[in-house]
């Protein structure tokens, strides 16, 4: 499968026409049909997140102006007058090659977790959720890995003859995600590669990883050594909360993890990407406290975050929660970034994400175009966290006691 970000909803690759034009891994006729529309001046429905965030006003700054930030004025000019049909080589790339993930967190699905495949195997699909288009929680997601670890992967192996004839001549950045990269033995052959051909690739190498307790943190530090690598990690609450949304997640061995990548000081930055959902809004003030101490003494750049908005599935957004405690929520978010805007230690995406979900709790009503209305939603929620509780043995209300009473009463 393939996207232009994390937005759009993923489209399929043909597994035969990448073993003779590996480029198509990313050349899809959708992604070409897109470039055609773009360039014309119109709006492809996968990129409406990005439309809402702009249509709010207020100076609303867009995923797609920071994705584009990244490069410079030319190459943007290049991508406009070049034809959208042509297959372009990549600049930035970001790849999983497996879901293989220990943690089964509550946002995800089995598209992305082997432990989220496993509870669908063994407890069967969710029941009676009437919103979840996208059907997250209903079936293992097969078609996202129609290949064992153990057998050759067309896909795979298109991505290594295009990373050896062309890619790593054009990349100024290759993100692996997952999954948990760090249990890939694909993530590795790589990370191999880089340390073997220094001096070949000017391409930037970055990985996502959980940083969970399972994460062989002593091979990552011996096999980076003197690469300078990016680590992103993801997290948006902490304690009981992060550990109840995250399934899989210990807060304090995260955490401990963290601290050890800054002590090592061989990581070009640790960035912590936050995913704005309903539950993480109760400590998410706290868990930016955190990282800013991280900051105070580690440095401005060793350790950054991301504030990303959840659209789906849309009965996790923040949106869901009554008014008066997305209010209690919102104010919080507004005395933490009053403290921390004038500091030296702030980047200004960081005060602009902040400020962008201080809007969006105020000004947008729902997740996206094609939610379903509220009272769907709430059920929804209601349904999906009393067949989580159980089937991961966990207390929606000791987790959320401030949430409990609303709760109780969906």
């Amino acid at each position: 499968m393939t996207t232009s970000c994390h937005h759009p909803p993923a489209h399929l690759v043909d597994k035969d026409k990448v073993t003779t034009n590996p480029r198509l891994l990313h050349n899809t006729d959708q992604k070409k049909e897109d470039r055609r529309k773009m360039i014309a001046g119109k709006r492809p429905a996968g990129c409406e997140y990005c439309w809402k965030i702009e249509d709010m006003g207020l100076d609303a700054v867009s995923d797609r102006v920071y994705k584009s930030k990244i490069y410079p004025i030319e190459a943007l000019n290049e991508a406009f007058v070049t034809a959208p049909d042509v297959d372009v080589n990549l600049r930035t790339l970001e790849i999983a090659f497996d879901r293989t993930c220990q943690f089964a967190c509550s946002y995800c699905n089995p598209a992305f977790s082997t432990t989220w495949v496993n509870d669908i195997r063994h407890n069967g699909p969710y029941q009676d959720l009437v919103s979840d288009g996208r059907n997250h929680f209903t079936h293992t997601h097969d078609s996202a890995q129609q290949f064992k670890i153990t057998e050759s992967n067309p896909y795979v192996d298109a991505f290594f003859a295009w990373w050896e004839s062309d890619l790593h001549h054009t990349l100024t950045e290759l993100r692996i995600t997952g999954g948990e990269p760090l249990m890939s033995a694909h993530t590795w052959r790589l990370v191999d590669w880089f340390r073997d051909n220094r001096g070949r690739s000017n391409t930037r190498l970055a990985i996502n990883s959980n940083l969970g307790t399972d994460v062989d943190i002593d091979r990552l530090l011996a096999s980076t050594q003197d690469m300078a690598i990016d680590l992103y990690t993801s997290n948006e609450a902490i304690s009981v909360q992060a550990e109840y949304i995250r399934d899989g997640l210990v807060w304090d061995d995260w955490a401990n993890n963290v601290e050890r990548l800054l002590d090592s000081g061989q990581f070009r930055g640790i960035h912590v990407m936050a995913t704005i959902n309903a539950l993480c809004l109760s400590t998410l003030d706290q868990l930016l406290e955190c990282i800013m101490n991280w900051k105070l003494e580690y440095g401005k750049d060793a350790v950054s975050f991301t504030l990303n908005i959840l659209r789906f599935p849309s009965f996790q957004s923040p949106l869901v929660l009554p008014d008066a405690q997305r209010r209690v929520y919102r104010q919080r978010l507004i005395t933490w970034l009053a403290h921390w805007t004038d500091s030296e230690f702030i980047h200004e995406h960081e005060v602009n994400h902040a400020q962008r979900l201080i809007d969006y709790l105020d000004v947008v009503k729902t997740p996206h175009s094609d939610a379903f209305e509220m009272p769907k939603l709430l059920n929804d929620f209601r349904q999906f966290y009393t067949q989580y509780d159980q089937r991961r043995s966990k207390d929606f209300g000791l987790a959320f006691p401030e949430l409990k009473a609303w709760y109780d009463s969906l």
